[in-house]
């Protein structure tokens, strides 16, 4: 009975308790069931992150076509809007300068025809006083029958000079 005293005995007797009752309860069995669950959730939450990443990635690719044609089409605006600027600018000094070219016509046209009008105002008044003062002379210095004869002359001219 000396065997009942020491301690590996109770130790080794525990421990070949524990054991064949692990395997009476089937605790292996259990414990590959739930390891084989567990891998199989492992598998799937692989599969679907594995789905999720091929998506994301066919999202990147989308989104990367989508940005490098919009930002095509966003130069494509702003050179057609430069040029369309450019066009316009040309276009408006071009206006700006037939504008500015007709105005300076139409003034010149003006003073030429002001100029014109100061003459022919400027000659009428000469010859209106060129006349009086011819009258007077002629009227203080000849008498009633030459100055008739006279008259008579620049009537009979006055027919030629004006056909």
């Amino acid at each position: 009975m000396e065997l009942l005293k020491e301690t590996d005995f109770w130790e080794g007797l525990g421990l070949a308790v524990v054991v064949l009752l692990i395997i009476y309860r089937q605790v292996p069995a259990m414990l590959a069931k739930m390891l084989d669950a567990r891998a199989v959730a492992i598998r799937s939450e692989l599969t679907q992150a594995q789905e999720l990443r091929k998506e994301a990635e066919a999202v990147l690719v989308r989104y990367t076509e989508r940005a490098g044609r919009a930002e095509a089409e966003a130069q494509s605006i702003l050179s057609q809007a430069t040029e369309d600027a450019a066009r316009i600018k040309q276009e408006s000094e071009a206006q700006l300068k037939a504008l500015v070219e007709r105005r300076a016509r139409m003034a010149q046209d003006r003073i030429a025809r002001a100029e014109s009008q100061a003459l022919a105002e400027i000659r009428a008044l000469a010859a209106d006083a060129a006349a009086s003062a011819s009258a007077k002379i002629i009227a203080a210095k000849l008498g009633e029958t030459q100055a008739s004869a006279l008259i008579d002359a620049g009537i009979k001219d006055l027919g030629a000079k004006l056909n």
